[in-house]
């Protein structure tokens, strides 16, 4: 059974991460990904949190589905469904304390080139976006984070706004059923072990719509500075403990 302290910081967590998510639309996996890493191994934290990432998408996917440009999509959810057992693999038999780092690594790369403003200029293309589907699914299974890679790549599109919001929708929503999948075959679907949804679900629930609400009161871009800098913090304490 969960100590009280436990369940005040893991609460606290998923209250953090639904905040961003419901704010920014994405970035959940984000913030609590580091920080449930600090209080238990990974491969007991990745099922729960894709859980909660897929279904705070699937209220609205319907308003996404029609927008989404599957020419987009589709090579990088493809890909990532061929890479997504390789990372669930690293995730159940690698050492725990690096695939830790590894989260560190990922929130702290994907931090830093936000707020340097990194983009990728070039249009999406097959090759490409196969590649990065690729590195995607790799990083989804092995660490449950999967996004950053494929934010940084489709938010560099010419398209509008809309329709790259509904790419990265469905993109996310695909590649976290699939990687469930691939965890439940893997013996990695681990929803009641030391971090338990019944902790998590209504701390991100909670955030979700407190996010929401504030959404309009807040100016987006300080918001976004504030968060980028928050997960830059949060990944170096990950890397030094």
């Amino acid at each position: 059974m969960p100590t009280p302290g436990f369940v005040v910081i893991a609460f606290a967590a998923a209250v953090a991460g639904g905040f961003v998510r419901g704010a920014s639309g994405f970035g959940g996996s984000l913030v609590m990904m580091p920080l449930l890493s600090l209080m238990t191994s990974p491969k007991f934290i990745v099922a729960p949190v894709l859980l909660l990432e897929a279904f705070a998408v699937l209220p609205v996917l319907r308003h996404f589905i029609g927008r989404a440009q599957w020419r987009v999509v589709m090579p990088i959810c493809i890909a990532a469904f061929v890479a997504l057992p390789f990372g669930a693999w690293a995730l159940v038999n690698a050492d725990q304390s690096l695939i830790r780092r590894a989260i560190g690594v990922l929130v702290l790369v994907f931090s830093l080139a936000l707020l340097a403003g990194v983009r990728h200029k070039a249009q999406p293309r097959v090759p490409t976006s196969i590649a990065l589907g690729l590195l995607s699914g790799a990083l989804l299974g092995g660490t449950g984070i999967g996004g950053p890679p494929v934010i940084l790549y489709l938010l560099s599109s010419s398209a509008p706004s809309v329709d790259t919001r509904a790419n990265l929708m469905v993109t996310v929503m695909a590649m976290s059923v699939a990687a469930l999948i691939v965890l439940w075959m893997r013996g990695a679907f681990m929803i009641d072990g030391p971090m338990p949804l019944w902790i998590l679900a209504p701390g991100y629930l909670f955030g979700i719509l407190a996010g929401m609400r504030l959404f309009g009161l807040i100016d987006e871009r300080r918001f976004r500075r504030a968060t980028l800098g928050f997960l830059v913090v949060v990944s170096v304490v990950t890397l030094a403990v």
